[in-house]
């Protein structure tokens, strides 16, 4: 009965955690795009890929050293909670027409603090379920997709609810509903289980303390090509999350297709695709079993490049928007394929002494300095393309993006040796 009570417990916990992130994620660049800073939508989600290069090593410093994680976790949704919501609050004060200055310092100090509780989080679920006796690689995912489950019930909150006449996902009020959600959180997390601190100062390294020493894997040939192509694939993660919405919400301007369900309720549309990933979780195992690690990385990598010609081949209207649902079906390959099977990688090639450091650097190379690159470049792209001022050139930076994304799978598939393989070989 216990196990089944922390269970809910860590599951409210995970909803909680990415219900505050799938608030504004996927509609921010529409509202940004709405109040004339559309250019500026890629410096909002690269500073997600920027925050990500330091802030969660700081604070899984803090929480290691310093303040108990989940105490560390209830402090940084505290932070980010109440950044947020005066991100929103003076959007309100600005009367639809915020300045890019004062709106994206707010909103930077949140990301800052958000980002770090995705891993916070889950050290503090991996705490209980260990203090509980039970088995964290068993009991921990049923309980993580959750947290996909509390992504999608908030996109679909932004998309439907209208406050003033006015749908979340156009307004301010999304960032609202973030930082509300974020505060929940914050008190929450203080009823967790009190996880472990070590404060003794050791005989560690400095490069041992700040896992330094997993960068002497980019010695190794495989693993310098391995995470190059991390850091040129995690270019890819956030550019739907930053155009896709503004993209669709384009489409309001021809009388003919303002009042499609992909125009109207584009938040919902790409909900399909977080749905898709919970689903493609699954399917890994079997994957793996049947292609191995290599192909599975090359279905994700061209999976990106269908993730973005269907954008761009795609409209609203029938049958076009189905091209945009198949799209949204396979972000599921696209996202989980490379970030799962990748993570195994490093898991099954890296020694115990830098195994955890090793999963570190690839999340720095995917989420931090592939995504911060790649919001940058595609934010370029889309300047190129002049799509604020002309939409009907969208499908233009689509195309440009699936262009990019079948290069980088076509120099992986030259480049990178299977690992099976390599180790037949040896035998």
């Amino acid at each position: 009965m216990k196990n089944k009570q922390l269970t809910v417990r860590l599951i409210l916990m995970n909803f909680l955690q990415y219900a505050a992130w799938g608030a504004y994620l996927t509609s921010l660049g529409r509202f940004l795009g709405n109040v004339g800073l559309g250019p500026q939508i890629k410096w909002f989600f690269a500073m997600q890929g920027f925050v990500s290069i330091f802030m969660p090593t700081l604070m899984g410093i803090v929480a290691d050293k310093k303040i108990e994680a989940q105490k560390t976790l209830s402090l940084c949704h505290g932070i980010a909670g109440i950044f947020m919501i005066a991100a929103g609050a003076y959007c309100m004060s600005a009367g639809g027409a915020p300045a890019f200055a004062p709106l994206f310092v707010l909103y930077s100090i949140s990301v800052a603090f958000y980002m770090p509780t995705i891993a916070i989080s889950n050290s503090v679920a991996y705490n209980a379920l260990a203090k509980a006796g039970m088995d964290t690689v068993k009991d921990f995912p049923p309980i993580r997709v959750f947290g996909t489950v509390g992504f999608i019930c908030s996109m679909l909150l932004t998309n439907f609810l209208k406050i003033g006449g006015v749908a979340m996902q156009e307004s301010y009020t999304q960032l609202f509903s973030s930082g509300i959600i974020s505060l929940v959180l914050c008190a929450y997390a203080l009823t967790m289980p009190a996880c472990p601190v070590n404060k003794s100062s050791g005989s560690q390294s400095f490069a041992d303390a700040f896992g330094l020493k997993a960068f002497t894997l980019f010695k190794d040939p495989q693993f310098a090509i391995f995470f190059i192509f991390s850091m040129l694939l995690g270019a890819s993660l956030q550019i739907t999350n930053g155009y896709a919405n503004t993209f669709l919400g384009s489409f309001a301007a021809d009388p003919a297709l303002a009042d499609t369900f992909a125009v109207k309720n584009s938040n919902a549309l790409i909900a399909i695709s977080q749905a898709s990933e919970t689903l493609c979780i699954l399917l890994i195992p079997f994957f793996m079993k049947k292609f191995g690690i290599k192909k599975v990385m090359l279905i994700s990598m061209f999976a990106w490049v269908f993730r973005f010609g269907l954008f761009g081949a795609g409209n609203p209207a029938m049958p076009g928007v189905l091209l945009f649902v198949l799209s949204c079906i396979v972000y599921g390959m696209a996202f989980d394929f490379f970030n799962i099977s990748g993570s195994l990688y490093v898991n099954e090639n890296t020694t115990e002494d830098i195994r955890s450091s090793a999963q570190g650097v690839f999340m720095l190379m995917t989420n931090g300095l592939g995504a911060t690159i790649g919001t940058l470049a595609a934010g370029k792209v889309v300047e190129a393309c002049d799509v604020f001022n002309t939409p009907s050139n969208w499908p233009e930076a689509w195309y440009i993006f699936a262009g990019y994304a079948f290069v980088v799978g076509v120099l992986f598939m030259i480049l990178f040796k299977d690992p099976q393989k390599k180790k037949a070989a040896a035998k």
